[in-house]
């Protein structure tokens, strides 16, 4: 991988819930006849469809597959303990990362070829639970997780996803660093334990325009907390589209000097009226990717909420003429520890 992203622009997937919600699934989609009698809804449990609809979730890798992606991205983002608490399926979250390791693997693995190999990161989102920031406005100091919770919740999702087959992790859609701290952790512990050593990709998460993540943190400081962890890449994903997001990747394609960069945005704002729910176009978004890969910023390219094939085939056409961004180049020169 390390090879490959020092020759070409990288292209990874889009948005999984976007495609899932085209399907216009039900109740029933999501229960199968496994979950039928259980106790809680599950619709909208989007990681649980790797066990009730996996014809679903192979389709969608598939057309992202087709439109040019080379990584594609689990259907894990909340496939821990943590968050499958909130359906009562907390004990299944190891059996759904393997589940969907292996539907991502068939799928890479039938796309693959010498000149255009495919990869399978393996998604680990947030949580809805968060170390940094109290869930009681009238208590600060609450907290409804801790680390080590986390760190455990993150380890079993790991093995999963390791057992299934995944070339790479990716951290992802990071607003709280903490929390971000304890999947590095428990990711390092695990291949300190198996002696298999993957990439690991860091992605956060701008909230708005005063260009920190939700706990706080800038982008220089975010990349300064998770730097120790040297990521094959660090970048920026969801909650802005790409026109927003410019200056905060510009910002850290600078500072990072030494490691890749990546970008995956939304597709512009939130549209109720469009079809995919935000309002770019494939062209647009394409447009605003190329100028990002013009400019020297990236190393890998694709979309977050909004974003379809369509996008993703639109910025692969884009950003194929451009060469992706060097580590060593001076201008990216990482700034001296003393």
């Amino acid at each position: 991988m390390p090879s490959i992203l020092e020759q070409r622009i990288v292209v990874i997937d889009g948005a999984m819930g976007t495609m899932i919600q085209r399907h216009r699934l039900g109740e029933g989609d999501f229960r199968g006849e496994r979950f039928a009698t259980h106790g809680k809804d599950l619709k909208g449990n989007n990681d649980l469809l790797v066990l009730t609809r996996s014809d679903v979730v192979r389709e969608i890798h598939e057309q992202y597959l087709g439109a040019g992606a080379d990584i594609i991205e689990t259907n894990t983002f909340g496939a821990t303990s943590i968050a499958q608490e909130d359906y009562g399926l907390g004990p299944l979250a190891r059996e759904m990362n393997v589940a969907a390791a292996r539907i991502a693997r068939e799928a890479c693995d039938r796309f693959s070829t010498p000149e255009k190999p495919r990869f399978v990161a393996g998604a680990l989102g947030p949580t809805p639970r968060t170390a940094s920031i109290s869930p009681d406005v009238n208590d600060p100091a609450a907290r409804n997780v801790n680390f080590d919770e986390l760190r455990a919740a993150y380890r079993e999702q790991a093995e999963g996803l390791l057992e299934g087959g995944c070339d790479l992790f990716i951290v992802e859609t990071i607003f709280d660093t903490l929390n971000a701290k304890a999947a590095l952790f428990a990711l390092d512990e695990l291949m300190d334990d198996t002696g298999e050593r993957l990439p690991v990709i860091v992605s956060g998460t701008v909230t708005d325009a005063s260009g920190r993540i939700l706990s706080g943190q800038t982008v220089g400081a975010f990349w300064h907390s998770v730097r120790h962890a040297r990521p094959l890449a660090v970048g920026l994903n969801c909650a802005l589209g790409a026109a927003l997001m410019r200056p905060y990747v510009e910002e850290l394609s600078k500072l990072a000097g030494d490691t890749f960069v990546s970008c995956y945005p939304n597709a512009g704002l939130p549209n109720p009226m469009s079809e995919t729910g935000f309002d770019e176009t494939p062209d647009v978004t394409g447009g605003l990717m190329e100028g990002f890969v013009k400019s020297g910023f990236l190393n890998i390219a694709g979309g977050c909420c909004g974003t379809t094939p369509e996008h993703i085939a639109e910025i692969a056409r884009r950003v194929s003429a451009y060469r992706p961004r060097s580590r060593h180049d001076p201008l990216f020169s990482p700034p001296r520890v003393t």
